[in-house]
């Protein structure tokens, strides 16, 4: 069973990383290779949770992406699960990020299928047409006061230096804008934190390697969670860096966090 942390680590460090240059070429490398299992693990891992997580953090995000002017930046998007969440939810434009070559390639392709379905009517934003980058998280292509949100769903927990990618998107917020960081936590040491606990430890590393073939990737998926902030330092960091409002709510005996905080005016 992990240590229980009282002061989170800087940033993600992959076994073996010796830098945090080091640290963000090892994970661009193991979401490079895990990206054809990636969507596939990520429901079967979570029994199908995945979907309800961001489905329900597009749902508390709605205000911002039902206005059309809106700009919203998907960051760590991956293969565009959260994104497409979000655009089924407004016709705010969105634009996914994320370092890894192979997991756009698949974003562009989930996004390009959604905005061909010809079924879609006038109320139904899924086929809004999607842009995609490819950037890292800590040095952003983009201007400063640039968008009205900014989301990350299970990506900001890998970036190498947590503070510079919160102020990395603080930069790019507009004056008033959301931050909004959907990610994994520690649940409580109860028993069902326990079962919790033995699932991630013992049982989701094995099936991850199974099926991606790639086991070093499914045993950082844990011990990154274990080293990761409970919401209220997660929430205090966001207050130290400038951000206001710093809210959080957590769902599924509290496995999984959604904060949210806002650029001051």
């Amino acid at each position: 069973m992990p240590t229980k942390l009282t002061t989170p680590a800087a940033g993600s460090r992959p076994d073996g990383a010796l830098s945090e240059s080091d640290a963000s070429q090892k994970v661009r490398q193991m979401f490079t290779q895990i990206a054809p299992t990636y969507d596939s693990l990520n429901h079967i891992l979570s029994i199908q949770l995945d979907r309800l997580w961001r489905a329900r953090a597009a749902k508390l995000l709605r205000p911002i992406l039902a206005n059309p002017d809106a700009l919203v930046l998907d960051l760590c998007c991956g293969t565009g699960d959260l994104a497409l969440a979000l655009r089924a939810r407004g016709p705010a434009k969105i634009i996914g990020a994320d370092f890894a070559h192979t997991m756009l390639v698949r974003a562009n392709q989930k996004a390009h299928a959604g905005s061909r379905n010809p079924s879609a009517d006038s109320s139904d934003h899924t086929s809004t047409p999607m842009s995609f980058a490819e950037a890292d998280a800590l040095r952003l292509p983009f201007a400063g006061e640039s968008f009205d949100l900014v989301t990350t769903a299970f990506g900001f927990r890998n970036l190498a230096n947590y503070e510079a990618g919160l102020r990395e998107i603080l930069r790019v917020l507009k004056p008033g804008g959301t931050i909004a960081i959907l990610e994994f936590t520690e649940p409580p040491n109860t028993v069902l934190g326990r079962l919790y606990r033995w699932y991630v430890f013992s049982v989701l590393p094995r099936v991850g390697a199974l099926i991606s073939g790639h086991s070093s990737a499914y045993t950082y998926l844990p011990k990154s969670v274990s080293r990761f902030f409970r919401p209220p330092q997660l929430s205090a960091l966001l207050t130290q860096v400038g951000y206001a409002s710093p809210q959080f709510r957590t769902f599924t005996l509290g496995t999984v966090a959604l904060h949210t905080a806002t650029r001051p005016l």
